[in-house]
């Protein structure tokens, strides 16, 4: 199992330890509700250093991460990041990521931990333009500063101004007394704030300053159970619970990210999905009778058919709602429908909801 560089600081502080994506990872220090409302109403810091990055340079980095990937990366420009996802040959995704344009012909790609090798294997595989690829993801950790009190509490730390960063922009600065920090107005629970990527060698310095500088906001350490309903509240797509390599992005609802003004690995049999229209898609869901969605329950239409299974769900600590996510016929997709909740042999009624879940 590999330990993130600070994993001796998260078992200091009491940290509920678990082993994800062969990490050995901070899953709760106070409990998963106090952490929650902590970044949904101050300011929280996740380690998730346990993320990949590759970095991508080259006169056709551009053209690789093109072919690859369903977003249109020409969109990009140094300071400027991407979310996007790299389809499979049979309609499945490899994996969804972040791109980010560091300067001229050099991109980091983000990518999740547990696909790591997967990522790097594939990317590679359909390297045949000389692009130099260096696979960071050893050397480098990353801070998730969320909240909406993060650019308040975290400014005294660096040089430049937090609140003119843009959502998916980015700055190469200096930040808690380290030169060239990405400071990334990205993450991933709706609520605001940075994602800092730093050395191994310098996390801990940044940690430590990040909670200095934070103490009078009442800034906490947060586990990944806080994370993962931080997410499900805003719909976002959990790799290997939402979406998979059996997942076409446009039955996840990635449509959006999916272009097909460029030619792309399988672009052709995705245009024409989109063309003639998926069988499944991926809904929202707020259950009407009492009970908790949990990933692979089956979903049932009103006639007791299975259309269907749930992906994710939780109780929702910020609505106190039982909600998720999952893959249901087309027929019964649209909002306002009633589905229904296999729960130990009962049918729980639900609801088809609009995402968010949690509005701010």
């Amino acid at each position: 199992m590999k330990k993130v560089a600070l994993n001796d600081i998260h078992v200091g502080l009491g940290a509920k330890m678990v082993p994800f994506a062969g990490y050995e990872m901070p899953v709760q220090y106070e409990g998963v509700n106090v952490e929650h409302e902590t970044v949904r109403n101050g300011v929280g810091v996740f380690d998730v250093s346990h993320m990949g990055e590759f970095l991508l340079s080259g006169p056709k980095a551009l053209d690789l991460i093109q072919k690859i990937s369903t977003n249109d990366a020409t969109a990009l420009f140094p300071g400027r990041a991407q979310y996007s996802c790299m389809p499979n040959k049979d309609g499945g995704i490899v994996d969804d990521l972040i791109i980010y344009q560091i300067k001229e012909e050099q991109y980091l790609l983000v990518v999740n931990a547990s696909n790591i090798e997967k990522d790097w294997n594939w990317i590679s595989a359909h390297n045949d333009m000389g692009v130099e690829m260096r696979n960071l993801s050893d050397d480098y950790s990353l801070l998730a500063i969320q909240g909406p009190k993060a650019v308040e509490a975290m400014q005294s730390l660096t040089s430049v101004d937090l609140s003119a960063i843009k959502y998916y922009h980015f700055e190469v600065a200096d930040f808690a007394g380290i030169e060239h920090v990405i400071i990334s107005a990205t993450g991933y629970t709706g609520s605001g704030g940075f994602e800092i990527y730093c050395k191994n060698n310098e996390v801990k310095q940044v940690w430590e300053k990040v909670f200095e500088a934070g103490a009078s906001f009442g800034i906490k350490p947060i586990g990944l159970a806080a994370r993962d309903t931080l997410r499900l509240e805003m719909g976002f797509c959990l790799y290997g619970n939402d979406i998979d390599d059996t997942t076409s992005p446009l039955e996840a609802g990635l449509g959006w990210i999916t272009k097909f003004t460029k030619d792309f690995v399988n672009s052709d049999n995705l245009k024409a999905q989109k063309e003639a229209g998926v069988s499944k898609k991926l809904v929202a869901f707020e259950l009407v009778d009492k009970g908790i969605p949990r990933h692979d329950y089956e979903i049932a239409d009103s006639h007791g058919n299975i259309i269907g299974r749930v992906t994710s769900g939780t109780m929702s600590p910020s609505m106190k709602k039982a909600i998720g996510l999952g893959y249901v016929t087309v027929e019964n997709s649209a909002v306002d429908s009633e589905i229904f909740v296999v729960i130990r042999d009962k049918h729980i009624k639900a609801q088809v909801v609009k995402l968010p879940f949690y509005k701010v």
